[in-house]
């Protein structure tokens, strides 16, 4: 059998995904869950299954060391703005003595995700675990080039698409979000620490007739460990109820969860879903 693989599970879809590609494969699996964010029913899909709390550092090492794993891979949500407003955090969270001194001490300056998440990375590698990308086993999760619905962007909407195109990456660049609403070249909300699907429902409340699109782009230099930019059929469902009519992704760099389904709802609801990239026409990257 070959050696186990970690799993540092959070919120929603994608630890589901990622561990019933790993049994299919034949590798075990051992899943430290975030409490708060995993889902308990992980644990029928992995071959061991630990509950841990976000900010127990050390727990989370002595686990996965326990368990043999030297590879580790991140995968799920993890709600920021839900620990940062946590009531007497302190003792909500429930720190151990290696969490506290990663948070006291850390190098950098801010709580960006990209500053949180590599201090993190980094103190797993002073014990020998290495973070990967989950994509390394599932690279079909990545979403191709074209369109992916029946319904094409109107003229109007792909003139939208590019104007939201380099706002969203620059956003991405400051590691703000990943998301932008925008219709007639006006900008209606910018994600950020909510996340995309409450960016989402924001601008329908200055956009009540809908019609606007939406744009989700990776970081100019994303780290494939973590944070890339994800979208399923909740956010098709999102996306119905705000009345938006195009999702824009990137290519090459966005997971689409039940790719079929998620493909099926928005033709369903009539909806456009576009993968691009920096040399579609109109776009104007941002390095």
């Amino acid at each position: 059998m070959s050696a186990p693989i970690g799993l540092l599970a959070g919120w929603g879809r994608f630890p589901f995904v990622f561990a019933e590609k790993a049994r299919s494969l034949g590798r075990p699996v051992i899943c430290v869950g975030l409490r708060g964010a995993a889902d308990p029913e992980l644990a029928k899909l992995v071959d061991r299954f630990h509950w841990c709390g976000v900010a127990q550092l050390g727990r989370m090492i002595r686990l996965f060391k326990r368990e043999g794993v030297e590879r580790i891979v991140m995968a799920g949500k993890v709600m920021k703005f839900a620990i940062m407003n946590a009531p007497w955090r302190l003792f909500t969270l429930m720190p151990d003595l290696r969490g506290v001194r990663v948070w006291f001490n850390r190098r950098r300056i801010d709580n960006r995700d990209d500053s949180i998440l590599l201090n993190v990375i980094d103190e797993f590698a002073k014990d020998g675990i290495r973070f990967e990308s989950a994509l390394d086993l599932c690279p079909e999760l990545l979403v191709s080039k074209g369109l992916l619905t029946r319904r094409k962007p109107t003229a109007r909407e792909e003139t939208d698409i590019a104007f939201g195109w380099s706002l969203a990456r620059e956003m991405g660049r400051l590691d703000v979000g990943q998301s932008v609403a925008v219709k007639e070249k006006a900008v209606l909300a910018v994600e950020a620490i909510e996340g995309t699907d409450r960016a989402i429902a924001r601008a329908s409340e200055f956009c009540p007739r809908g019609g606007f699109i939406v744009v989700k782009v990776a970081k100019p230099r994303q780290d494939m460990r973590f944070d890339v930019p994800t979208i399923g059929c909740l956010t098709v469902e999102t996306m119905h109820k705000a009345r938006a009519r195009v999702l824009a992704i990137e290519a090459g760099k966005t997971i689409v969860l039940d790719q079929a389904q998620t493909i099926a709802l928005a033709d369903k609801y009539d909806i456009s879903i576009v993968a691009l990239d920096d040399s579609a026409k109109g776009v104007d990257p941002i390095n």
